[in-house]
């Protein structure tokens, strides 16, 4: 039987780092579905297009391959929250559906992060993890992973963002952030990645059982 790790959760939570340790762990491929928002709206911001342009958000969600990412970019802070615009509309979420279902279909299973995996992409998945911390703990990781890059972080400015997206991201009509019934919650906010790596495996193989 396949296995299938969903893992949601708040911007600057944990997940991310949790799902590519996991992936590792089992062996399994990953996908970051908040990258494919990003990549969206990155591709409205070249052209010169609005933020709420729906068929153009539509049809630059249809034209993605999950091959030709250029994750430094799209890591990039503003980048986060176009995606959080742009991740609140139905048909780009809708146009996003079938390719994130396809990854999850391999044969071995999959890890996959955002924000509606357990709810919307995997509703089936063996494994379900919720992973939160607190907004303050959250800006701080944001601030230590952005000056590590060498970009600029203002923790007060990055703190408001968090907050505007942990708004924006729970109260959208299409997929609202919010854990699966039976998702497992994971409260990151007093761990280090150890710690919080060997508490979602835990998580892992007591489903797993």
């Amino acid at each position: 039987m396949s296995l299938v790790i969903a893992i949601d959760g708040p911007a600057a939570s944990g997940k991310g780092t949790l799902a590519r340790r996991l992936a590792a762990h089992y062996r399994l491929p990953h996908l970051d579905t908040g990258l494919l928002y990003r990549a969206v709206a990155s591709a409205l911001l070249d052209e010169g297009l609005p933020l709420d342009d729906v068929a153009a958000a539509v049809a630059s969600a249809r034209g993605l391959s999950l091959t030709d990412f250029d994750e430094s970019r799209l890591r990039a802070r503003d980048m986060g929250e176009a995606a959080s615009v742009v991740a609140a509309m139905p048909a780009v979420r809708a146009a996003l559906i079938d390719m994130q279902r396809g990854f999850a279909a391999r044969p071995e299973g999959a890890v996959l992060d955002g924000r509606d995996i357990g709810t919307v992409i995997c509703p089936d998945a063996r494994v379900k993890i919720f992973v939160t911390a607190a907004p303050e703990t959250r800006a701080t990781r944001r601030a230590l992973e952005l000056a590590g890059r060498g970009e600029e972080a203002d923790y007060a400015a990055i703190l408001e963002d968090v907050k505007k997206r942990d708004a924006r991201d729970s109260a959208r009509n299409a997929a609202p952030l919010r854990p699966a019934d039976d998702a497992v919650t994971l409260d990151t906010t007093e761990l280090d990645i150890e710690e919080a790596f060997t508490a979602a495996r835990g998580i892992v193989e007591k489903a797993r059982r």
